[in-house]
């Protein structure tokens, strides 16, 4: 029979729960990590791949904000995306200031060639919890971002947490 751990006094929950979400992207993390080093990419540059596929040219700024990595760290992965022929980038005509990624076919090709195999490594990984539980976690740690995300940024800002 499994017992119920103790209601933790609210400082210690709050404590709790950070380790516990630190430990569980962790564990998901390295399943993510090893998906996309079978085919020889970073975590960056699979991110810079998968979000150009899913979302078609954006703004090189538009890109990192999505998947939530450093300007240099971006600008760096994006050269060397580009030095292999995977993404081609050119400035807006809207405004000279602002360059635009986009894949190149080669990119294209790999990106679906990866994707429905890192998918699937992704789905294994949270396999533990049922559909409906996977639902409930999703939507609560939604909750959880945009509260949190609420608290430093208080004029309302938006960030993505989905």
């Amino acid at each position: 029979m499994k017992t119920r751990p103790p209601i933790l006094p609210a400082p210690d929950r709050a404590l709790h729960l950070w380790i516990v979400l630190a430990r569980a992207f962790d564990a998901v993390e390295r399943h993510s990590r090893a998906s996309i080093a079978r085919f020889g990419l970073g975590t960056t540059e699979f991110g810079v791949l998968e979000v150009l596929y899913h979302k078609g040219e954006l703004a090189v700024c538009e890109v990192q904000r999505r998947i939530l990595v450093e300007s240099s760290s971006t600008t760096y992965v994006v050269d060397k995306l580009c030095a292999r022929g995977l993404v081609r980038r050119r400035p807006s005509a809207r405004d000279r200031r602002v360059s635009l990624l986009a894949l190149t076919p080669k990119g294209r090709r790999l990106i679906q060639e990866i994707f429905p195999h890192h998918a699937a490594a992704m789905r294994g990984a949270v396999a533990t919890l049922p559909a409906r539980a996977q639902v409930q976690a999703a939507r609560l740690l939604r909750t959880l971002g945009r509260g949190a995300a609420g608290r430093l940024n208080p004029k309302g800002v938006r960030h993505d947490h989905e």
